[in-house]
């Protein structure tokens, strides 16, 4: 059954039995305050970012049952968010039971909602169901307003508590309807109330993209950033849009199907690169852990891939699940009635039955459509046997590359000038570019915690190159030899020597290009190690500056221009580093690598597909989206060494 026309049905079903009476609930607030982790996740920028989806949740569950069409996110100034839609708006009648209306028992109750019986919703998405109460919970102030039955309802709420009654505050057209909240998270919970734009773009775009046709505006008035998402396509759209700037070899192939009440669609389309990039969903939540839903597409993937390449008598070779993935973008979205999520922030769906449903589906559809489309067809199965053809090279040369001595564990490469110490959680490794500034960071670092490996000229750019010339690479060889993890199918992140890997490159362009090769390196084969929080960014200074006895080391111009006009320019002695090696190794330990004094920036990856997307820019085969983007930013370069 396709989407719209469940929808239309859910819609149908649910018009008028949305009432307080449907409310269900299965437990009181309690002990959210003491332990929000057990809620949230955790009580860092994460969790606080999860207190802003709780609310888009259940404007969501309204899209997905028909009645919802605009969703609008705004971090305030002062540190509220605001979250509203235009769906039924939560009931206002009072509870049969609990003798409350449904707005308070809504944001009041934990496992209070209507999504328990699936009478008002089929499908819903929400975190185990705690929903908007675990907000209000955390929050110093929540206000929530209901537009419902041509009036305004309001109720206040501090620290969870409600301090009005629901009070009717204007009347609005009886045509008019929705729910809107706004809160502040609690400072003395929370270790940051800092609300990222960017992070909550990246969530809201998905959701966007996973209900075709709904549009979601997030707003930030501390900066005057704003985005809107609204995409006819759904997940088709997904698709053009992770593929973008790069080389499709086909049209975007989707196909979507219904069965005992869980509707599963699949979109995928492959490019001329070498990255996989596949994303899940089960009820529009991201599952970054892939699940049952993952298992079961990409068994189905390889098996249709083998039994097309069988059945045409093409000469080829067996192919494995990694070739039928390489250059891979694809989507997959699923909507269970009862999904059962493995961990408390649901990044893994554990349904067993899944697994033979969505296989089931996706054997059938895309090997009807290979069969159908005989030159899309072709085009895919030359593609993953090349890619089969590469990983066979790839594996001679890294045995050949382990007999050499690298990517050995028992032997480190000679360069390496390793740390006394044999606890990773202690020991940090500092890639450094060039001989000279490796000699000075050997001889100021700590010998004890800080290891130095000198890198020679630029890495590979491995954007554009299969694992089987990575492993052709010295330098990376090297790189990969010293961290221990090793690289592709052999990668194991509990093998890594050192769990802080910093990047300490020049000050200038060269360095800057060789800090984007090392990221990309990082980013498309060790991703692990920086969703692990290991890599980081070394901040040597860009000057020094001497007035008599005082002396300061500078980091960027505008601090420079500050502390100048502090103690004033007359008698001032400037030197601006150029690169690593001119400072001696006192002045490098005493400004980059001493852990009282430095500073370096940790590397997280907070949206994945702008991620991926920047790396397909910056480092891809395509010129003039690159172009475009340095003369759109090229204004915004303060140091440019000619």
């Amino acid at each position: 059954m396709e989407q719209s026309q469940q929808t239309q049905e859910n819609a149908a079903q649910n018009e008028s039995s949305y009432e307080a009476k449907d409310i269900q609930v299965l437990a009181g607030l309690s002990a959210v305050r003491k332990r929000p982790a057990m809620y949230i996740g955790s009580t860092d920028a994460k969790g606080l970012h999860h207190l802003v989806y709780e609310a888009v949740d259940n404007s969501i569950d309204e899209a997905l049952a028909g009645f919802c069409s605009r969703i609008s996110v705004v971090i305030h100034k002062d540190g509220f968010v605001t979250v509203s839609d235009n769906g039924r708006g939560i009931p206002v009648d009072m509870h049969p039971k609990l003798n409350k209306s449904g707005v308070e028992v809504v944001m009041t109750r934990l496992h209070a909602g209507g999504k328990f019986d699936k009478k008002v919703y089929k499908v819903s998405g929400g975190l185990h169901g705690v929903g908007i109460s675990v907000t209000n919970a955390l929050s110093k102030v929540l206000v929530v307003e209901v537009k419902r039955n041509g009036k305004t309802y309001q109720q206040k709420y501090q620290y969870g508590k409600p301090v009005t009654e629901l009070k009717i505050i204007g009347d609005v057209d009886a045509k008019e309807t929705g729910t809107t909240v706004k809160f502040l998270p609690d400072e003395q919970i929370f270790s940051t109330t800092d609300f990222s734009f960017e992070v909550l773009s990246s969530r809201l775009r998905e959701l966007a993209f996973l209900n075709k046709g709904v549009k979601i505006i997030v707003e930030d008035e501390r900066t005057g950033k704003s985005n809107e998402f609204q995409y006819e396509g759904g997940i088709i759209s997904f698709v053009e849009h992770l593929n973008k700037n790069k080389n499709p070899l086909h049209k975007v192939i989707y196909f979507s199907k219904g069965k005992n009440g869980v509707q599963f669609e699949c979109a995928l389309q492959y490019n001329d690169g070498y990255q996989e990039n596949v994303f899940s969903f089960a009820n529009t939540i991201n599952t970054y852990e892939g699940g049952t839903h993952l298992i079961g597409f990409k068994t189905a993937l390889t098996r249709v891939m083998n039994n097309y390449i069988e059945k045409n008598s093409i000469k080829g070779v067996k192919l494995t699940s990694e070739d039928t993935r390489e250059g891979l973008t694809a989507v997959i979205s699923i909507k269970v009635p009862e999904p059962q999520f493995e961990g408390q922030t649901k990044t893994k769906l554990g349904n067993s039955e899944i697994k033979g449903l969505v296989d089931s589906i996706v054997n059938d559809s895309l090997g009807s459509y290979l069969e159908e489309n005989p030159q899309i067809a072709k085009s895919i199965i030359y593609k993953c046997i090349n890619a089969a053809h590469a990983r066979e090279a790839a594996q001679k040369a890294r045995e050949l590359t382990r007999r050499k001595g690298a990517l050995n564990h028992g032997s480190l490469p000679g360069k390496l000038a390793d740390c006394s110490e044999k606890d990773p959680e202690k020991c940090e490794l500092f890639i450094v570019e060039g001989d000279s500034a490796g000699g000075s960071a050997k001889m100021g670092r700590n010998r004890q915690l800080q290891a130095v490996l000198p890198l020679r000229g630029k890495i590979l750019n491995v954007e554009k190159a299969r694992l089987n010339k990575i492993f052709e690479n010295e330098e990376i060889t090297t790189m990969v030899t010293a961290i221990g993890t090793n690289v592709g199918e052999e990668f194991d992140i509990t093998k890594a020597r050192y769990h802080k890997l910093v990047i300490m490159t020049d000050a200038d362009v060269d360095g800057s290009h060789i800090r984007t090769l090392l990221l990309t390196f990082f980013y498309r084969h060790l991703q692990p190690l920086i969703e692990a929080g290991y890599i980081y960014i070394a901040q040597p200074p860009l000057y020094k500056v001497t007035k008599g006895k005082l002396t300061r080391y500078v980091y960027n111009d505008e601090e420079l221009e500050k502390f100048l006009n502090e103690i004033g320019r007359e008698d001032s002695s400037l030197q601006r580093y150029k690169g690593l090696g001119e400072m001696n190794p006192e002045q490098l330990w005493e400004t980059t690598m001493d852990p009282g004094n430095r500073t370096i920036l940790q590397v997280t990856l907070q949206d994945a597909v702008e991620a991926d997307k920047m790396f397909t820019l910056l480092m891809g085969d395509q010129v003039e989206p690159r172009r475009r983007f340095i003369e759109q930013h090229a204004k915004e370069v303060i140091n440019l060494d000619v």
